[in-house]
């Protein structure tokens, strides 16, 4: 039995898809082992989304060929279909897929013999229009369920249209049947994701199928606690999606909206579908309706054309929203975007600085938004995350909660009283319950 290890960079949607290829594997009679075990083949998943995703996968397989020295490598993901060429000639790289041979590498490379010139599996981007259900299972508490892939924007910094082809979907049927297997599973919560989540159904007009139809079934589902949306674009998450969230029991009161800028002058030359009045009257129609609602902001610093005076209209207008964290990155170049080409470039220590002051506002914005919630009752979804005899979990909201360790509460729905925030910042909280809540 020869034994396989996976390795994924960056977002949830190669998690899940990482997990879904593993499990093709394990069909097939392959044994699914540590990255540490000396496996016979590595899979390594990459990202391209910034410059340090690409030297990460160059690290990834030197130690892999340091730690299994004749073991086949194969390079899948995004940076093997915008590069796969590039990746072939890294030293010690076997095989290279694309978007559209990921999915079949088992009987694309069936045997794993390691060839004498790395192979090169990539078709041209336009070829990529299937969809391949994919949903995570490295963890019994909460899984990462794919419902849409690619992308039909054309951000002026962005490649993952390049990287993974126009915006296409499942079917609300082909979902539904996902969630009731993962369902008979142990997992409590199903977080759903995609490149372009809200984007669900969008491209299919003989379909007449919308998110916020996915969102109602997907709420019928029984044996599923909870129901997290990943990222949904602010120009997306419309009234009608905010108004069901507020009235589900399932469907959890926390959104991730990307923002990018506070800008609309930064906006504009970033090609967004929205100036920042539309992103304010989404964070307050939630707030109006779920005021213990988490929103957390991606945002971008850096971008080219972005003055001081650029920045600090971004950091006041986060400042000054009812938000609850941000996920902040610095700008980097990529090959065959608009951006790249465009003059007026930041340099490296401005960007350093402005990326440092958002992070800054974004631990004072979290601890805000704890400290609100101090002497509440909350429900956590406890995770096998033990840590100097404290386990974690989080509450609906998506406040990471840290408790006395107890097997019993592993994978298991508890309220709990929020009483204070400790020295690494996570909430500590109090027991309201002696039985754990279940299905």
């Amino acid at each position: 039995m020869k034994k396989v290890a996976f390795y994924t960079l960056g977002c949830k949607l190669n998690y899940s898809e990482t997990s879904t290829i593993s499990r093709k594997f394990e069909e097939k009679g392959y044994k699914k082992v540590d990255f540490t075990e000396q496996p016979d083949i590595f899979i390594i998943n990459t990202c391209s989304v910034t410059e340090n995703a690409d030297k990460k996968c160059h690290k990834i397989v030197r130690e892999a060929r340091n730690i299994s020295p004749n073991a086949y490598v194969v390079i899948i993901g995004c940076y093997a279909q915008l590069k796969p060429k590039e990746i072939s000639e890294i030293p010690g790289v076997d095989a290279v897929l694309g978007a559209a041979e990921k999915f079949r590498l088992v009987e694309l490379l069936d045997g794993f013999v390691r060839p004498e010139k790395p192979m090169v599996f990539a078709s041209d981007i336009q070829q990529v229009n299937t969809f391949n259900t994919s949903f995570s299972m490295h963890d019994r508490t909460r899984t990462f369920l794919k419902v849409q892939d690619g992308c039909d924007y054309s951000c002026s910094f962005c490649t993952i249209p390049l990287a993974r082809g126009s915006s296409r979907s499942d079917s609300i049927a082909n979902i539904i049947k996902t969630a009731v297997e993962i369902a008979s599973t142990e997992v409590k919560e199903i977080v759903i994701t995609g490149v372009n989540t809200g984007d669900f159904g969008l491209q299919h007009e003989q379909r007449q199928e919308r998110f916020i139809d996915l969102a109602k079934a997907l709420d019928q589902v029984e044996g599923i606690d909870r129901f997290r949306i990943s990222s949904i674009e602010p120009n997306l998450i419309s009234d009608d999606i905010i108004e069901f969230v507020a009235s589900s029991k399932r469907f959890v009161p926390h959104f991730h909206i990307p923002l990018q800028s506070g800008s609309n002058k930064i906006l504009k030359l970033m090609r967004r579908r929205y100036q920042r009045e539309v992103y304010t009257s989404r964070v307050e129609k939630i707030k109006s309706l779920m005021s213990h609602a988490c929103i957390g902001v991606d945002v971008i610093v850096g971008f080219p054309g972005e003055t001081h005076e650029d920045f600090l209209e971004t950091y006041q207008f986060l400042n000054e929203l009812d938000i609850s964290y941000l996920h902040v990155f610095t700008y980097s170049e990529r090959e065959h975007t608009l951006a790249s080409t465009m003059g007026d470039v930041v340099s490296k220590k401005d960007r350093n600085e402005r990326s440092r002051m958002l992070h800054s506002l974004s631990d004072k914005k979290s601890r805000f938004f704890y400290e609100q919630h101090l002497g509440k009752t909350h429900t956590v979804l406890f995770e096998n995350d033990v840590e100097e005899g404290m386990m974690h979990g989080f509450t609906e909201n998506y406040i990471r909660v840290a408790a006395k360790y107890d097997p019993l509460l592993i994978n298991e729905l508890k309220k709990v009283m929020l009483t204070s925030i400790n020295e690494k910042g996570h909430v500590e909280v109090e027991e309201t319950e002696s039985e754990v809540l279940t299905h």
